[in-house]
C-alpha cells in the first residue's frame, strides 16, 4: 500500500514538476528525474530509475511549440513507479498498463490548466493597464496554481484511491490473463525504440550517417566494456586488441571513416570552383 505521507510527497512534486519544466529548468522536470525522486519516496530507486529511464527514452523525439500539448511523461512515470513498487509489478509491464496511458491521458489536465493559466494572463493584462501591482501579484502566481493543480488532482486522486484497481489487474495479468501481461511487457520492453524511431525521423541522418554509425558502435563498445565494473581492467586491456573485435565492428568503423573522408575530400573539391565562379562575377561587373 502506498502510505498517506507518501502520497502527499508525491502530489506535491507532481505540482513542482510541472513548474520546473516550464519555470526553473534544474532538470527535475524531466522522466528519469521523475522515476528518480519517486522511487526515492517509495523506496525503490533502482525501479524508478528504470521506469523513469525508460520513458524519458520513449518520448526521446516528442517535443512541444508554442501552446501544443504533448504527453505528461513525469507524471507517467510517477504513476508507473509508484504502483509497480507498490505492488511488485514489473517496471515494463508498469510502464505499458500505466505510465503511457496516465501519460496520455494527462494531455486533458494539461490543456485545462492552459486555459486557466490564458484567463489569469488577461487577468494580468488588466492590471498592468491599471498599475495595479498588487492584484498583478495575485493573478500571476494563480496562474501557476492553475499549472500545479493540472498534475497535482489527478496524481492525487490516481494514488489515494487507485490502489485497489491496480492490485486487482495485476492480479489478474499474474493470473487467467497472464498471456495478455506477457504481451504488454514485451510492449514495454520495445517503448523506447519508438522514441529513437521518432527521433531520427526529424534527425538529419542521411547527411550524417557515419557520425551516427560511429557514435552507435561507440556506445556499443563502451557499454559491453562498463557493464561490469569488477571486469573493467580486462575488459579494457580486450578492447585494446583490436584482433578482438568482430569484423563487422571494423567493417562499421572503417566505412564511417571512409565515407567522413570522402565527404570532406568533396567538399574541399567544391570550394574552388565556387571561388572561381564568385571571382568571374566579381570581373563582368567591373
Amino acid at each position: 500500500m502506498i502510505a498517506w505521507w507518501q502520497i502527499i510527497l508525491l502530489t506535491a512534486y507532481a505540482g513542482f514538476q510541472i513548474m520546473d519544466e516550464l519555470h526553473w529548468y534544474s532538470s527535475a522536470g524531466s522522466a528519469v528525474f521523475s522515476g528518480f525522486i519517486t522511487g526515492l519516496i517509495m523506496g525503490d530507486m533502482t525501479t524508478g530509475l528504470l521506469i523513469g529511464g525508460q520513458m524519458q527514452l520513449t518520448i526521446l523525439g516528442v517535443g512541444t511549440f508554442g501552446g501544443a500539448s504533448r504527453i505528461d511523461a513525469n507524471s507517467g512515470t510517477l504513476i508507473a513507479t509508484a504502483f509497480a513498487v507498490s505492488s511488485e509489478m514489473d517496471p515494463e509491464l508498469a510502464l505499458s498498463l500505466l505510465g503511457v496511458p496516465v501519460a496520455a491521458i494527462l494531455v486533458y489536465t494539461d490543456i485545462a490548466g492552459r486555459f486557466a493559466n490564458t484567463f489569469f494572463g488577461h487577468m494580468c493584462d488588466a492590471d498592468v493597464e491599471k498599475m495595479n501591482w498588487n492584484a498583478y501579484n495575485v493573478h500571476y502566481w494563480l496562474g501557476a496554481v492553475s499549472w500545479c493543480l493540472s498534475r497535482m488532482i489527478p496524481v492525487f486522486l490516481a494514488l489515494a484511491f487507485g490502489q485497489p484497481v491496480v492490485e486487482a489487474i495485476t492480479a489478474a495479468l499474474n493470473g487467467d490473463l497472464a498471456w495478455l501481461g506477457a504481451g504488454l511487457t514485451v510492449a514495454g520492453g520495445a517503448l523506447p525504440a519508438v522514441g529513437f524511431a521518432i527521433l531520427l525521423r526529424y534527425l538529419p541522418v542521411k547527411k550524417h550517417i557515419a557520425y551516427l554509425l560511429l557514435g552507435f558502435v561507440i556506445a556499443a563498445l563502451l557499454g559491453t566494456l562498463f557493464s561490469n565494473v569488477a571486469a573493467v581492467a580486462g575488459a579494457a586491456e580486450a578492447a585494446g586488441d583490436f584482433n578482438n573485435l568482430s569484423m563487422l565492428t571494423i567493417a562499421i568503423i572503417g566505412f564511417a571513416l571512409a565515407y567522413i573522408y570522402y565527404t570532406q575530400g568533396k567538399a574541399q573539391a567544391a570550394a574552388p570552383a565556387v571561388a572561381a565562379g564568385t571571382e568571374g562575377d566579381d570581373d563582368d561587373e567591373l
